[in-house]
């Protein structure tokens, strides 16, 4: 006889069944043994709802019907809002709330203008779980309107602008003109002459007349020589006519293994796009090595792929307006892979903790071992780290067993007749243990638009240890404090697109917070600043308390026209300022820290 009771499982399914509400579960499992029992409870609803909504005709008058489609597995819809925003519009107007399908509802468009609108619907689940539907557009027109195509953010050459009129009636004969004027002036000009008839069409060529610059774009209806009618204004669209700059830097010759090519690029205008490395054989067509979309324009590819021989290699720049340049090439480099190779990948400008070192390494005739090595920055004083007979040839490297500093790192070939080949050396790579470092940096989104920087958003910078908040802002306690929140584009720093970069400051001076690489094209160009309060609070995980500094944005940045919505995801980097120090006076380590958590958009 077991001195342990028989387990006794009981399973309990309660249904329960509301007027107009679905059917839900929830189960308990008792155990029983020589110990306390337990009891787990499973949530009745851990999903949000599924919601669509239907776009309507356009363009939109009078009574308009809106209808959303809603769904939820679980414990069901208990309501669908319809909300509408105006076209440059921040803040979403409820239309109505609906309890029960079908989820439509009568918009009255009579008591808005006529203007272009975003709808999205809204819908909640009775565990108080929301989701929002894809946006839709439509036009109110129930006057005379004129509308203008928005022909994108970025231009040029000739391009196609299209204008649309709605109400054209009374016997009245309407032209339209498509006009233009540098951005944010009244200098309006027409783009062509006036159109007495749809299609309401129009060519800009905007290699002549005009600049590279941001330009406002409108519509005019006219009844005779009068303007009776505007459209709204499509604000800085800028023409880029002007072609990107690049050259390909030398990869060397002879090329063998795994090898870097790089170029630099730059464009004043519209920012890189997309560099592509390219390589010739002798008598051959261009091929792509590779294509890259920031900084720095560089990857690592394996010559044993081409075949040997003669090469030339260039880089070929497009811009964000579609302009392409190709470099000159880098000519008579010979790729010769009849002989041993061996590289060592570039394991981060910052090492902390146990770093993993890779090497890559062949040989016509064998690799016996490769052995990484380093060095203190400069010297020859090469120290094994260690040896690996077979691929892969990796080792981790603890670097807490070394003096904090600057190291070269390299990798040693000995091929099967015992010749040795030394790769290229990875130089000044900081090895960095300091106690005190940046841990992790969130963004959150407390605006009414999503991924776009506005009042309400919040970035928290998170320390590893707690900090003296004086060596942050001088005098500071930690208190609430107005600061300037300062964004800038990544093409004024040399990161490209997807570089724009925070850093805080007062009066002028930077804060010691250090710069927040954001990896996303949230601003079209120059710089946007926005008042913002910033905190600082302690936490204690796991027995460490550790110092958070959060700013919060009491307005949106300014100007906002010049902010952009990015299409994708991104995880930012913070790099700490050594300014910073904690309550022992330790200097904060400036190793770059990457947002932890899943790809998503920020604020």
């Amino acid at each position: 006889m077991t001195r342990f009771r028989l387990l006794v499982l009981l399973v309990t399914t309660v249904l329960v069944v509301a007027a107009g509400r679905p059917a839900f579960s929830t189960a308990a499992f008792t155990s029983t043994t020589t110990h306390a029992p337990s009891t787990v409870v499973a949530a009745p609803d851990w999903t949000p709802p599924t919601v669509s909504l239907r776009a309507p005709a356009v363009p939109s008058q009078n009574s308009v019907t809106l209808t959303a489609d809603a769904a939820d597995g679980e414990t069901g819809v208990a309501s669908v809002t319809i909300e509408f925003l105006p076209v440059n519009g921040s803040a979403w107007t409820t239309v109505c709330t609906v309890t029960t399908a079908p989820y439509s509802c009568a918009w009255d468009t009579t008591k808005v203008g006529d203007d272009g609108y975003s709808l999205r619907a809204r819908a909640t689940d009775r565990a108080g779980y929301s989701a929002v539907s894809d946006t839709v557009r439509t036009t109110v027109a129930n006057k005379l309107l004129v509308v203008l195509a928005e022909p994108g953010d970025i231009v040029r050459g000739t391009v196609a602008l299209s204008a649309t009129l709605y109400n054209a009636t009374g016997g009245v004969t309407y032209a339209v003109r498509i006009e233009y004027a540098p951005a944010g002036t009244t200098g309006w000009k027409a783009v062509c002459p006036s159109r007495t008839s749809a299609p309401y069409t129009c060519a800009w060529n905007t290699t002549s007349g005009v600049s590279n610059d941001e330009y406002d774009l409108r519509a005019v209806a006219l009844a005779g020589n009068t303007v009776v009618a505007t459209s709204d204004v499509v604000p800085n669209v800028l023409v880029d006519n002007e072609l990107p700059k690049v050259t390909m830097s030398d990869p060397g010759t002879p090329l063998s293994g795994t090898r870097t090519f790089q170029a630099t690029a730059t464009d004043d205008v519209s920012g890189i796009a997309t560099v592509t490395l390219q390589a010739q054989p002798a008598g051959g067509a261009w091929t792509d090595l590779c294509t890259r979309t920031a900084v720095p324009y560089s990857c690592r590819f394996d010559t044993t792929t081409l075949t040997d021989g003669t090469y030339s290699f260039r880089a070929v720049a497009t811009d964000a307006a579609g302009n392409v340049t190709s470099s000159a090439a880098v000519t008579n480099r010979v790729v010769d892979n009849k002989v041993s190779s061996v590289s060592l990948e570039d394991p981060g400008a910052f090492l902390t903790g146990t770093v993993t070192l890779r090497a890559a390494a062949s040989s016509t005739a064998g690799v016996r071992s490769v052995t990484i090595q380093r060095a203190p920055a400069g010297t020859t004083t090469w120290t094994d780290v260690c040896t690996a007979a077979t691929a892969p040839y990796t080792c981790a490297w603890s670097t807490v067993g070394v003096t904090n500093g600057l190291y070269d790192l390299r990798a040693v070939l000995v091929d099967g007749t015992g010749a040795t080949t030394t790769s290229a050396t990875v130089a000044g790579r900081q090895v960095d243990n300091l106690p005190l470092r940046g841990l992790d940096i969130q963004a959150t989104n407390g605006g009414p638009a999503a991924g776009r920087l506005d009042a309400g958003d919040t970035i928290t910078y998170t320390f590893s240890q707690q900090v003296n908040p004086a060596t942050i802002l001088a005098g500071w306690t930690g208190g609430g404090v107005d600061v300037t929140l300062r964004l800038r584009d990544g093409n004024l720093l040399g990161l490209g697109n997807s570089g724009d970069t925070i850093d805080i400051q007062l009066a002028g001076s930077t804060v010691n917070l250090g710069s927040v690489v954001l990896n996303g094209d949230y601003l079209k160009k120059n710089t946007a600043t926005a008042t913002a309060r910033m905190t600082a609070t302690t936490v204690t995980v796991n027995g460490t308390a550790r110092t958070v500094v959060t700013v919060v944005l009491l307005a949106t940045p300014s100007p906002s026209g010049q902010l952009r919505t990015p299409t994708t995801g991104a995880h930012m980097v913070w790099t700490p300022s050594a300014a910073v120090q904690s309550l022992a006076g330790v200097s904060s380590s400036t190793a770059p820290v990457t947002e932890t958590g899943t790809l998503d958009k920020d604020f």
